[in-house]
């Protein structure tokens, strides 16, 4: 499906934002992985950036890009600050999380409890649009509690859309906003993939993005014959070289896809840059422990990290040692594969 203009934003494949996972180490490392998808912040409320230290929620490498930044938050006012500041700091994109389910954000008002204030969103994202030349998306689920007929989804991007918003990003979940926690609500509610489908069948002049339970590229790819874009979440966290093509099959790159090794050499040079000012390297190494899953020496790799990145003094060199034991493990391994070969070889 051909993708309808938002900006400059192109995001056929997205990278979800995630707390506690998607910090600024995190994106760097994935832009390692992929150049070209778009990447996210954590989610940020309005009053941290307000208030708060600017820098460490803010800060990025230029090397993030394209990075958009995810707010939380239901005062327009408050919202249109917030996205004023992002656009000097360099963001490409400004997102509206009205998907989260976590009791603090629910007494903040904001998050997955604005589904049922869908003029409160418009009142937002209008302010939003009002106050940057960014493009201003909203992340949403496809309902809230009782509120979760097509209808009541439809109506909502309705209203957000006459606010001047284009694109939206479909968690293809409802949200129980009591009894379940953040983390039982990204797996209870059942997919349902084909409601979104159907948002994007109604409002063709929109861009819908589907998000929830895609777990590799061939998923996304098959989504994008009904949607325009697909964002991946855990996966890409847990198993980021799922994410080693997707420059190829989703933005036409030339480029040669990375290897394993090859991501973890690349890291280096950040390491040792962040370490110098003071980073400890457990910050960035618990990113990337995922990155040998499913490979010979993959548990070696990250034995060797959660072992010895938490020392006084520990910086790149943790990671070039976990990175030798995974050689060591793979080369046995192909050792002991060549030998099978040649033993059945000799025994036909």
């Amino acid at each position: 499906m051909s993708s309808v203009a938002t900006g400059t934003v192109d995001r056929p494949l997205s990278i979800a934002p995630m707390m506690d996972w998607t910090d600024r180490h995190d994106r760097y490392f994935l832009r390692l992985v992929t150049r070209r998808a778009l990447l996210y912040t954590e989610m940020i409320t309005t009053a941290a950036i307000l208030h708060g230290d600017r820098e460490r929620l803010l800060g990025h490498d230029p090397a993030e890009h394209p990075l958009a930044l995810q707010l939380g938050g239901a005062l327009p006012g408050d919202l249109a600050a917030c996205a004023r500041i992002a656009e000097d700091a360099g963001f490409d994109e400004v997102n509206l999380n009205v998907g989260c389910p976590s009791d603090r954000v629910q007494n903040a008002r904001f998050g997955a409890c604005l589904m049922a204030e869908p003029k409160t969103v418009a009142a937002c994202v209008a302010a939003m649009m009002s106050a940057i030349d960014l493009p201003v998306t909203v992340k949403t689920r496809t309902g809230i509690d009782d509120r979760d007929s097509y209808e009541h989804l439809k109506a909502f991007v309705a209203t957000v859309a006459g606010a001047g918003c284009r694109s939206i990003t479909v968690h293809a979940r409802k949200a129980w906003l009591t009894g379940l926690s953040p983390k039982q609500n990204r797996e209870i509610p059942p997919l349902d993939y084909p409601r979104v489908y159907r948002l994007k069948e109604d409002f063709p002049e929109l861009e819908i993005v589907v998000n929830g339970g895609i777990g590799s590229l061939d998923e996304a790819e098959r989504h994008l014959a009904r949607v325009d874009g697909a964002m991946i979440g855990r996966s890409a966290y847990q198993t980021p070289y799922v994410l080693a093509e997707a420059d190829r099959r989703f933005f036409g790159s030339a480029d040669p896809v990375p290897t394993r090794e090859g991501v973890a050499r690349a890291l280096l040079p950040y390491v040792e840059a962040q370490c110098a000012i003071g980073v400890p390297v457990k910050a960035i190494t618990r990113h990337i422990l995922g990155l040998f899953n499913g490979e010979p020496g993959a548990r070696l790799w990250r034995r060797t990290l959660s072992e010895t990145a938490h020392r006084p003094g520990a910086g790149p060199e943790v990671i070039e040692a976990a990175l030798d034991r995974v050689l060591e493990a793979q080369a046995s391994a192909a050792d002991r594969k060549a030998q099978r070969g040649a033993a059945l070889a000799i025994g036909a």
